[in-house]
């Protein structure tokens, strides 16, 4: 399940190569996607990148292909192939995709999470109700964020964050990282030279610096749930 922001960012990048064939510079995302910086822009690619939605071509500058798009994103209208045309007449129709299972997995809540300063670490407390087509594959847990620092990639105080536990991730990931052994917090990973960082999604938020030794991953984020009151 893709954040808000990667969401709108995958359409936009599909819209502007149907309309020009280029894909779109990373200003003219960051003015999209109304984002602070090109930092934000760059975070929200690798993570595409990473889901398999999106690659880089070599050897050309503003080269993005969109791989794939999210289950709910449909761009564009198909151009209906003529009728003396040999090579679509031979493909085979695209298989009707079976409707989502309504199974229901209960994973383990943790509590509360920051998505701003680190906050003590969390323990099991109950379990939540999760519909099972939200998770992959691997055993997950959702945590209640606290805090409005990854307000950018989507994700806002109250929500629920489910979590695929992962002791390790890529650049540009967001992972729940637990910090000397007694805070956490969720933010986007990224490796500086020898020291780890754990930047935010909100320009109001400073990146949180620290030797590799002082964080553990403790899983990364796989889907977001929200309750409107």
């Amino acid at each position: 399940m893709l954040t808000a922001k990667q969401h709108e960012l995958i359409r936009f990048i599909q819209q502007r190569l149907e309309e020009t064939g280029i894909s779109p510079s990373f200003e003219e995302m960051k003015e999209a996607l109304d984002l602070k910086s090109k930092s934000g822009v760059h975070r929200l690619i690798s993570a595409l990148e990473e889901r398999g939605f999106i690659r880089r071509l070599p050897n050309r500058a503003r080269a993005l292909e969109v791989v794939k798009l999210p289950e709910d994103a449909v761009m564009g209208t198909p151009r209906p192939a003529p009728a003396n045309d040999p090579v679509s007449a031979a493909m085979p129709a695209k298989a009707v995709a079976p409707d989502p299972a309504n199974d229901i997995i209960d994973v383990p809540l943790h509590g509360r999470i920051a998505a701003g300063a680190p906050i003590e670490a969390i323990e099991g407390q109950s379990s939540m109700p999760v519909p099972a087509a939200l998770l992959g594959p691997g055993e997950h847990y959702a945590l209640e964020v606290s805090g409005d620092s990854m307000i950018e990639a989507g994700i806002f105080d109250g929500d629920y964050a489910l979590v695929k536990r992962a002791d390790s991730a890529r650049d540009g990931e967001i992972v729940v990282a637990l910090v000397d052994n007694e805070e956490a917090t969720l933010k986007y990973l990224r490796k500086d030279g020898g020291r780890v960082v754990l930047d935010p999604a909100n320009g109001a938020y400073e990146p949180q610096v620290y030797e590799p030794h002082r964080v553990q991953v403790q899983g990364k984020l796989a889907g977001l749930l929200r309750r409107y009151h």
